[in-house]
């Protein structure tokens, strides 16, 4: 038996477990229990972390585990901005442009890539990590410790430049490829065909 094979489902049951604690989230943010919410949603955040690595260091990355691991990240947002609305409202109201910019980037680069391949783009670039894991920190943070201006900011600036890349990813890519890197390695790779 190799070093992989313990791990070889250990990626893709992380990220089904991370599909299964959004409704779970939802109906903790119904019921008005914060502090609980708050830290399922930390444990599901930081296990997107831990899928990552171990199918990395495995050596377990596929088509199927790009998929899960985009649909529970997709499930993961929707799931923290219902959160956010149930216990901080008030954020809505006192920083509409940058949650909005967020909102409707992530939605329109989610509708541009079922439209385009039929299903979530995956492409897993740097950028997207990067603003993945900065909004992770700030949802953390604000349900944890409370809300720091300046990371909202962060966070959903990173993403919304992210999602500017995977719509220029989206044209460039006739088709389906998940984790490209990043528009530079795809621009590379089109002038070594050249």
């Amino acid at each position: 038996m190799t070093a992989r094979e313990p791990f070889r489902q250990l990626p893709n049951a992380i990220s089904i477990a991370r599909c299964v604690a959004a409704p779970v989230l939802v109906g903790l943010a119904l019921a008005g229990l914060e502090r609980v919410f708050a830290w399922v949603l930390v444990a599901a955040l930081l296990s997107d972390l831990l899928d990552g690595w171990i199918a990395r260091r495995f050596h377990l990355e596929s088509s199927l585990g790009a998929m899960l691991d985009s649909v529970a990240d997709m499930l993961m947002i929707l799931t923290a901005l219902f959160g956010m609305w149930a216990f901080h409202r008030d954020l809505f109201t006192d920083h509409p442009l940058p949650l909005g910019l967020f909102a409707a980037a992530g939605l329109l680069e989610y509708v541009a890539a079922l439209a385009r391949y039929g299903r979530l783009s995956s492409f897993h670039t740097t950028l997207s990590k990067i603003a993945g894991y900065l909004l992770s920190v700030y949802v953390c943070v604000l349900f944890v410790f409370g809300h720091h201006t300046w990371l909202l900011y962060l966070a959903t600036g990173t993403s919304v430049l992210a999602n500017c890349e995977e719509f220029v990813l989206l044209a460039l890519l006739r088709e389906w490829r998940s984790d490209v890197g990043g528009l530079w390695p795809i621009l590379k790779e089109r002038r070594a065909r050249a």
